[in-house]
């Protein structure tokens, strides 16, 4: 089923939650241990995210250097494919731009078409660990409204190959990254709102927003977008707080902001189990508000561990 449908027909608030595929050598079973304690909660979908292939430099003998390239996780379209089946749920693959050409892309489109995939969630995602600045492959998208272009361009039967005659369509959902707080790339976030309106008029269908700590942040960049003329559903997305070091971590990594509150709270902790509890508590506070305030669908972002959702879930649907 298509996400965008999900969300239309919900009746009430409803949640979905996003994992990241195992690390290379590493068992599947790790996954279904994160989403067992959270199906009988009815999830609407599962995200699997993907990242960039990380860079790595080896320095050679007479002062050489080696650039080697490493994969460290399998692809979305494995994992998203064996989670489906699995559990029989919406799983929304992640793609990025980063890494792949427009041929690539085609590619691993048509390979969730054929598997009977029909959501993603289109992303220019950061540059490889290693690299400080995006850059895009040869003949690959630069922005992630280029590669929404492109799957739109396929659900009308539009292909790379302009020879191709009578081509099938594809019939894929597409949602696109916000950012309450703006894009840390963004000089401000008059400039990110243009960013996210054109990757809605490329054809997205709804927004998914990055964490966010405070609520209030989350309510005016709605307003912020209705202003701009985006008018699709914006879906927020909760990262509980899991370890104590996130304090430090987490507006470091994401340019965010944590409410004065949470910090205090954060500061009194003393082990990582403090500090997880206290992200179950915040976490509760701030699926309430969200739930109160009628928005469609509340995403959690688990990183793979999936007690502390389960816990707030529990209290909450």
């Amino acid at each position: 089923m298509k996400v965008i449908d999900q969300i239309k027909s919900a009746t009430e608030t409803v949640f979905s939650f996003e994992l990241l595929p195992p690390v290379k050598g590493h068992s599947i079973q790790k996954l279904y241990d994160a989403i067992d304690p959270l199906m009988k909660f009815n999830p609407i979908n599962i995200n699997i995210t993907y990242h960039q292939q990380e860079i790595v430099y080896k320095k050679l003998k007479q002062n050489l250097v080696e650039k080697t390239i490493i994969k460290k996780r399998p692809g979305t379209v494995a994992v998203s494919a064996a989670i489906k089946y699995k559990y029989n749920i919406t799983v929304v693959p992640h793609l990025i731009c980063g890494g792949f050409t427009k041929e690539q892309t085609e590619s691993g489109l048509m390979d969730l078409h054929y598997l009977g995939m029909h959501n993603v969630l289109a992303l220019r995602g950061d540059p490889p660990r290693g690299e400080k600045r995006f850059a895009p492959e040869e003949d690959g998208h630069s922005q992630a409204a280029g590669l929404v272009g492109q799957i739109v361009n396929m659900n009308k039967g539009i292909y790379l190959d302009e020879n191709l005659i009578n081509a099938t369509p594809t019939d894929f959902s597409v949602a696109v990254a916000g950012y309450p707080e703006k894009h840390f790339e963004a000089p401000n976030m008059k400039s990110d709102l243009v960013y996210l309106k054109e990757k809605v008029d490329a054809g997205a269908d709804y927004v998914v927003t990055q964490m966010f700590f405070d609520n209030k942040k989350f309510f005016e960049f709605v307003d912020l977008c209705r202003a701009e003329g985006i008018t699709v559903p914006i879906v927020p997305g909760i990262k509980p707080i899991t370890f104590l070091n996130d304090l430090r971590l987490l507006p470091q990594t994401f340019s965010i902001e944590l409410p004065d509150d949470l910090v205090r709270e954060l500061k009194k902790c003393k082990e990582t189990a403090e500090a997880r509890q206290v992200g179950v508590e915040w976490g509760i506070q701030q699926s309430k508000e969200l739930k109160a305030a009628g928005v469609p669908v509340i995403h959690y972002y688990s990183l793979g561990l999936s007690e502390n959702i389960r816990q707030i879930v529990s209290a909450v649907f």
